[in-house]
């Protein structure tokens, strides 16, 4: 009995000494192999660390672009763009006469801008011979005060969609080409308006209480908020409702939106000319000019106002929630903006789609003196 419980604890002591041997055996191999190929390690680690600086850079770019439109640091936005390429360039003027617009835009509404916040959502990386092509998307909020009420801060939401490609250069990250939507670029010319009156009948007013519109209003203004793509709070994930097709890349989807803030939001009544089902849409539904003219020929709107800006600006304070504004250019209706709110100076704020903005002063990004504006009246 005793030397049959000896074998046997000379067997299990056996069998844990073979496979301890087997595990080291294994351990070894696969350092052999992890030193056989250190570049390949290298390799992948380089990458993410690559990436991950690329991805800081991404964000430091925007925020000093940003940060340059407030201090007007020009120097500080062409150090962002390899100007020696004919599309760098391109980029970098387009910024310059952004910046001039803005501040020109600043002198007429007679405030200045205090904050522009940039999140941005990096969507892919992928590389191109010595560059970089970067696909991502930047919810823009821009803070302002007016000169006569410094204590009051105002704020909105521009959402864009940016392609752009980086090249590692001099130690630095910089733009060599960039592609997307630029909110500003129907109105990089303020043209002449007499900006002092404009600045001064502006600067009279006090904001306006919108308490007592109709649940129907409110409820237009809450689906515009939620549903305004880049330009919505992060809570909403910066996208449009998914009920409905996206219409940007076939002409634009700012119809389609408004239609959505009426028809979801203020419950109004789908018809035969203005209807959108899972076959698509009519062209009251989802174009601009026939959405405008829809509503006014239908009875359920009717016109405030219309002409240029200097024409328009004193009628758009009897502009109410829900309202909208068409944007004319050159004789054809463009855009449609949905109005969700006033700033502290009863200047009212619009929302819309292509591209995303979410209660941005209804003038800022088409002040050019060619554009027409019809103000609209929705009777809920």
């Amino acid at each position: 009995m005793g030397d049959s419980r000896g074998s046997s604890m000379r067997d299990i002591m056996a069998d844990k000494l073979t496979k301890a041997v087997i595990g080291l055996m294994l351990l070894v191999m696969l350092l052999f192999v992890c030193l056989e190929k250190p570049e390949g390690v290298r390799k992948v680690f380089s990458g993410l660390n690559e990436t991950e600086d690329m991805t800081d850079s991404i964000h430091q770019i925007f925020r000093n672009r940003n940060n340059a439109i407030i201090n007007g640091d020009l120097k500080l936005i062409q150090s962002l763009y390899d100007t020696s390429t004919k599309y760098g360039t391109w980029a970098h003027q387009h910024e310059l006469t952004k910046v001039k617009y803005l501040h020109n835009w600043e002198k007429k509404q007679g405030v200045k801008f205090t904050e522009i916040i940039p999140t941005v959502k990096v969507r892919s990386i992928k590389p191109k011979g010595e560059k970089y092509t970067i696909n991502l998307m930047c919810s823009t909020e821009y803070k302002y005060i007016y000169e006569n009420e410094p204590g009051v801060v105002n704020s909105f939401r521009i959402g864009t969609y940016h392609v752009l490609d980086l090249l590692y250069k001099d130690e630095v990250w910089i733009i060599t080409r960039e592609w997307y939507k630029d909110p500003f670029e129907d109105s990089l010319n303020l043209g002449r308006i007499d900006v002092d009156s404009i600045h001064q009948y502006i600067s009279t007013h006090a904001a306006r209480d919108f308490s007592n519109i109709g649940d129907r209003r409110k409820n237009a203004v809450a689906y515009a908020d939620k549903y305004c793509g880049a330009a919505s709070e992060e809570k909403y994930g910066y996208k449009y409702n998914k009920k409905y097709r996206n219409y940007n890349s076939q002409g634009g989807d700012c119809a389609n939106f408004a239609s959505q803030i009426l028809h979801e939001g203020g419950k109004f009544r789908k018809t035969h000319s203005w209807n959108y089902n899972n076959k698509g849409a009519t062209r009251a539904w989802v174009n601009a000019d026939g959405f405008k003219s829809y509503m006014l020929y239908s009875g359920r709107a009717s016109l405030i106002a219309y002409g240029n800006y200097e024409k328009v600006y004193k009628a758009s304070y009897k502009l109410l929630p829900g309202d909208f504004i068409a944007y004319e250019k050159k004789g054809d209706i463009t855009h449609i903006s949905v109005v969700t709110g006033a700033d502290s100076k009863g200047y009212a704020l619009v929302t819309c789609h292509n591209t995303d903005r979410n209660r941005v002063p209804w003038d800022l990004g088409w002040s050019n003196g060619k554009i027409k504006f019809w103000l609209i009246r929705v009777h809920f």
